[in-house]
C-alpha cells in the first residue's frame, strides 16, 4: 500500500519554526465573564488585556436590552442585510450612531476589520491613490491589498512627509499619464493599537485639504475613549465636517460586537450596493444591535466611566515610569511595556500570569522583531486596589527578570 502523502506537511515545519523563535502564541481560555478580575486557564487574574475600556460588557442595562431583543426577535437575523436580514434594530442602531458621530449616515458591519476590508476596496480603484500611515492597523493594510489602487506609505505620524507625498501626487497625477487621480485617500488610525499614541489629525486634515484629498480615520481605539462622551478623535480635535470617513467598532469600549462606517448618505448607499463583507455576511443578531444602542445611551448617561478610565490610566502610566519601565509614546489607556526581545516579553507575561496579572505579550509579526512588548490596557472597571496589586507584580517580576533595576 502506498503511504498517503501529506501536502500540508509544511505547516508543521512552520509551527516548529515559530516555536523555536519563541513566536508561537497559544490561546488563553477564559472561563468567567470579562471584567477587571476574571479566570484565565483556570487561574483568577487581574485583567490588563481587555478592550472593554468602559466596563460595559456586563452592564445590566446592556444585558436587559439584549434579553428583550432576544424575546422579541430571536437569537439570529437569518439572512444577509440585502435579502431578509435587515431588522428594525439594525436601522435604529445606525440612526443612533449617526447622531452620536454627527454625520449624515452610518452603515454597520460584522466587525471593524470587515468594515475596513469592505470600505477601502469599494471606494478606491486603479484611478485612485491611497496614502497610509506606516503603523496603521492590519485591517487597513488588508483593505488596501484588496483594492486595485496604488498606495504610498508615510512615516508614522509625520505630517511633513505626508504633505510632501500629497503635493507630489497632486502635481504629477497618475504615473500612467492618464491625468490626475480621481481620489487621493489619506488613511490613518485615530489611536494606534500597539503604541497607544494619537494621530496628529489636525495636521493630517490640513495637509489633505491643501490638495483636495479625502481623510479616512479608523477610530477603533478612540471610540469611547476620546471626545465628548467617547465620540472619538474627530470630536476630540473639533474636526466635524472635515473628515470624510470614520470607521468605528462596537466590540471595544461599547462592550458588544461589530463595526461601523460613518459619513455621507451617498457613502452609505454605495456600500450597501457594493461592499462585499456587507453583501455576503449574515447581519448581527438583533440582541447585539439592541445592546449597542443601549451602550450609546450609557456612554451619554454615565460620563464618570470615561473620567475614571483616564484617571486610572494616568496613575498607572506614572507608576510604571517611576518603576523604570519603558512605555514608549503612549498617550491613551493602551500602555505598551517595551521589552525588545520576544523571548523576554513572553517570559515576562508568563511570570506576571503566575503572580495573578493577565498582561499579554505582543511579538513579531504584530510588532517589529526588536519591539516585543507587553500591551496593557487600563479600563474603567479596575479599582485602585486592582492597580496596586498589578503594579506590585510588575515591580517584582520586572526586577526579577532584569527588565528594571531593583
Amino acid at each position: 500500500m502506498t503511504r498517503a502523502r501529506n501536502p500540508l506537511a509544511f505547516i508543521d515545519a512552520e509551527l516548529d519554526d515559530l516555536k523555536a523563535k519563541h513566536l508561537y502564541r497559544p490561546l488563553r481560555v477564559m472561563s468567567a465573564a470579562q471584567g477587571p478580575v476574571t479566570v484565565v486557564d483556570g487561574r483568577e487574574v487581574i485583567s490588563l488585556s481587555s478592550n472593554d475600556y468602559l466596563g460595559l460588557t456586563h452592564h445590566p442595562r446592556l444585558r436587559d436590552a439584549a434579553l428583550q431583543a432576544i424575546g422579541e426577535f430571536g437569537v439570529g437575523s437569518g439572512a444577509v442585510r440585502t435579502i431578509a436580514g435587515t431588522m428594525a434594530e439594525h436601522e435604529q442602531l445606525e440612526a443612533d450612531l449617526a447622531v452620536f458621530k454627527s454625520v449624515e449616515a452610518v452603515l454597520t458591519f460584522q466587525s471593524g476589520f470587515t468594515a475596513n476590508t469592505g470600505v477601502i476596496p469599494t471606494i478606491t480603484g486603479e484611478a485612485d491613490l491611497i496614502v497610509s500611515d506606516a503603523l496603521n492597523h492590519a485591517s487597513i493594510i488588508d483593505g488596501m491589498r484588496l483594492s486595485k489602487a496604488p498606495r504610498k506609505v508615510f512615516p508614522h505620524r509625520d505630517v511633513a512627509a505626508l504633505r510632501e507625498i500629497l503635493h507630489d501626487a497632486a502635481s504629477k497625477g497618475r504615473p500612467d499619464g492618464a491625468g490626475p487621480y480621481r481620489l487621493i485617500l489619506v488613511v490613518t488610525d485615530g489611536v494606534f493599537s500597539m503604541d497607544g499614541d494619537i494621530a496628529p489629525l489636525p495636521g493630517i486634515v490640513e495637509a489633505a485639504e491643501e490638495v483636495g484629498a479625502a481623510v479616512y480615520v479608523d477610530d477603533a481605539h478612540a471610540s469611547g475613549v476620546l471626545g465628548r462622551n467617547g465620540r472619538g478623535s474627530v470630536d476630540h480635535f473639533g474636526l466635524h465636517g472635515r473628515v470624510d470617513i470614520q470607521v468605528g467598532t462596537m466590540s471595544k469600549a461599547m462592550g458588544v460586537l461589530g463595526g461601523y462606517v460613518a459619513g455621507s448618505q451617498a457613502l452609505r448607499d454605495i456600500l450597501v450596493q457594493r461592499a462585499r463583507p456587507f453583501l455576503f455576511s449574515t447581519s448581527h443578531p438583533p440582541a447585539d444591535a439592541a445592546a449597542c444602542r443601549e451602550a450609546i445611551r450609557v456612554m451619554d448617561d454615565e460620563p464618570w466611566r470615561i473620567e475614571r478610565l483616564w484617571a486610572s490610566t494616568k496613575r498607572f502610566k506614572a507608576e510604571l515610569t517611576r518603576l523604570g519601565f519603558d512605555t514608549g509614546r503612549s498617550e491613551t489607556p493602551i500602555t505598551p511595556i517595551i521589552v525588545g526581545d520576544s523571548e523576554a516579553a513572553i517570559r515576562f507575561s508568563g511570570r506576571l500570569f503566575e503572580e495573578g496579572v493577565f498582561a499579554t505579550s505582543v511579538v513579531f509579526p504584530t510588532v517589529a522583531l526588536d519591539q516585543a512588548r507587553l500591551r496593557t490596557i487600563v479600563t474603567a472597571a479596575l479599582t485602585d486596589e486592582h492597580l496596586d496589586r498589578a503594579l506590585a507584580a510588575f515591580a517584582k517580576v520586572g526586577s526579577e527578570l532584569g527588565i528594571i533595576q531593583a
